[in-house]
């Protein structure tokens, strides 16, 4: 039986990837700066509309797993593609980019892989229009218990909450994972998914996980507050270590060794999709070979800033050799 260093779970979706203008983004009625969910007539809308597209596997926390693996963790990726054009060029990147992709395309059925049109305005904003598809039907029989169960390190996505079978299968791959001795951790996703699921994330936060992941908007909306500091002193009293992104004024991590806020390098974003997500991989990596809180963001950091220097959501340096130059790893 496969151990793993780190496990994730969450919606497959391929990122179509496209450059606009604030001209376009208003004609098509397409809301800067978030994550819209859409249906399928929309998706294939936008897609049409689509420019020189740049075709890459993507979803939240996948992506963090792909960055994860690339470090040299031993990875695996638990999500539900179809068995279509699209989701075997997902499985295929995830198994290239060194992730065990545990669950094969399903054969049959109406719902396609899922997608995601992200448009990246000149400003390096990204605005994400995504179609579920099939992934938003991952329930607990999509869930290994063995490979849960086996998890050093288990990252769930809260967009995954958003149907009752997927918000089963998160929790009961949570209690897995800590029943065996290892670290469940989630990804706050964005605001609105805290807004939809608030109560529910604080009751999995007290009594299941050991880490939080989010930035600074979505750890606010968690308490309802405007207040940072107060929100990270609630979330703190139920959570050992919370991390919180903080844009260019750097990343706050609370442990129980107390609070420690990371300064970030400026830099000018090309593309900020993924930024979050590669943040999450450095840290999480440092954070399985057992590194300092510091030394767990400043790799964190490292990897964010790869990752917006291009179009895309993953790396596309030798982040182990980035790190190494740094005297990081």
């Amino acid at each position: 039986m496969k151990t793993y260093q780190l496990v994730g779970i969450g919606n497959a979706v391929v990122d179509v990837i496209s450059q606009c203008d604030d001209n376009f983004l208003d004609h098509m009625g397409i809301e800067k700066g978030i994550m819209q969910l859409i249906e399928r007539d929309r998706a294939e809308v936008l897609y049409a509309a689509m420019q020189a597209r740049v075709q890459t596997p993507g979803g939240s926390v996948a992506n963090t797993i792909a960055g994860a693996g690339a470090l040299g963790l031993e990875a695996a990726f638990i999500g539900r593609v179809h068995d279509d054009a699209l989701g075997r060029f997902y499985a295929d990147a995830m198994a290239k980019d060194g992730v065990d992709f545990v669950n094969p395309p399903v054969e049959g059925g109406e719902l396609p892989t899922s997608r995601s049109m992200i448009f990246v305005s000149e400003d390096g904003e990204r605005s994400m229009n995504t179609y579920l598809g099939i992934s938003s039907e991952l329930s607990s029989e999509d869930v290994a218990s063995d490979v849960a169960g086996q998890a050093q390190i288990m990252f769930l996505e809260g967009y995954l909450f958003d149907k009752d079978k997927g918000k089963t299968a998160f929790m009961e791959a949570a209690r897995d994972c800590r029943q065996s001795g290892g670290k469940p951790g989630i990804s706050l996703s964005d605001p609105f998914c805290v807004e939809r699921h608030r109560a529910d994330f604080l009751t999995l936060i007290e009594n299941e996980l050991a880490f939080v992941i989010g930035n600074e908007d979505e750890v606010k909306s968690l308490f309802e507050t405007d207040d940072l500091d107060h929100a990270l002193d609630q979330l703190s009293a139920i959570c050992p270590l919370v991390v919180c992104t903080r844009s260019g004024d750097g990343v706050s991590v609370v442990s129980p060794d107390g609070r420690i806020n990371v300064p970030v390098e400026t830099v000018v974003p090309v593309d900020a999709t993924g930024a979050g997500d590669q943040f999450a991989a450095g840290f999480l990596f440092g954070l399985s070979k057992g590194l300092d809180m510091e030394r767990c963001a400043k790799i964190g950091n490292i990897c964010a800033a790869e990752v917006i220097s291009h179009i895309g959501p993953r790396p596309q340096k030798d982040m182990r050799a980035l790190l190494g130059t740094a005297g990081l790893i």
